[in-house]
């Protein structure tokens, strides 16, 4: 399974296990039913004019969210192959995320550093996070919806402050904006599914911990090391039970940590360049999906 470019990430359908959707360099969006013995391709989405840099499948339909460097968001039904609705923007889309609680919202977050929420029924932005910063590297929603974090590439601007933002939802406010400081970017950032808190993917070679409580305190006793991140990005993935954290890193292989201790568990070798995103099955415990940067799609178990 694979693209012709790198792969920037990849999802699990939520209602269809055996659907899992990929978004590509090379302008396509692809669908894959990963367990049929013949061939795997079950959908090549040519939607978008330009890279694609993520996909996320709708929590109750069989609708496909990408955004790409075409200045857009695209809704498509994945099983007519029809699209629904074109969200057009300012500026390159990096990031796409619905909302837990409501699925006809999604964030959208790009490389002008603007935050919109969408209503996909209208097809219009229902509102704005204002607040002048670099590229949005990830967006990731608290279980309720209610709050957001934001990662952002604040290399050309010095201020290492608005690294990592939580943000309040409904009164489009920052929480807190004090909450990494170090001189790192941090390409993905996933809530616990469990517990109070938040992890970090840093450009440092290293996976931060945070409380998702104000005042969202880094824990400077705790982090997970070993990958490598060096400037590419690599997303995370927490197992269904939370008892585990998955990887990618620069050396193509996916790593695993024990939450609880941070502790190394064990790699497997995934792809030979990259492994860039990493995704774990939302059913079956022990069945996880990756992508890489030589256009590879792996599912391991």
């Amino acid at each position: 399974m694979g693209h012709t470019k790198a792969v920037n990430c990849v999802d699990w359908s939520p209602s269809h296990g055996h659907l899992l959707a990929s978004a590509g360099m090379d302008h396509t969006v692809r669908v894959w039913n990963v367990w049929n013995r013949g061939d795997t391709t079950a959908r090549v989405l040519k939607h978008h004019t330009a890279a694609v840099k993520d996909v996320k499948w709708s929590h109750h339909r069989p609708f496909l969210l990408s955004g790409g460097f075409d200045c857009s968001s695209r809704l498509v039904d994945a099983e007519e192959g029809k699209e629904i609705r074109v969200f057009k923007e300012d500026q390159p889309v990096e990031v796409v995320k619905f909302n837990p609680s409501n699925s006809n919202l999604f964030l959208s977050g790009g490389s002008k550093g603007s935050l919109r929420l969408w209503d996909i029924r209208t097809g219009l932005a229902t509102k704005e996070f204002n607040r002048s910063l670099g590229t949005i590297l990830d967006l990731e929603f608290s279980a309720d919806g209610k709050q957001f974090i934001s990662s952002t590439d604040t290399t050309r601007s010095n201020v290492s402050e608005n690294t990592i933002i939580v943000w309040d939802t409904l009164r489009e406010v920052p929480l807190s904006n004090q909450v990494y400081t170090e001189a790192f970017t941090c390409p993905c950032v996933r809530y616990h599914p469990y517990e109070a808190s938040f992890v970090a993917q840093s450009n440092g070679n290293y996976i931060a911990i945070f409380s998702a409580r104000p005042p969202f305190k880094l824990n400077r006793y705790r982090r997970f090391e070993g990958h490598g991140v060096w400037g590419f990005p690599i997303k995370c993935s927490f197992s269904l039970s939370g008892r585990e954290l998955a990887s990618g890193s620069s050396d193509g292989c996916i790593y695993f940590y024990d939450y609880k201790s941070s502790r190394f568990l064990r790699k497997i070798e995934a792809f030979k360049e990259a492994c860039t995103c990493v995704a774990y099955h939302p059913v079956l415990p022990n069945v996880i999906a990756a992508c890489g940067w030589t256009g590879e799609i792996s599912v391991f178990e």
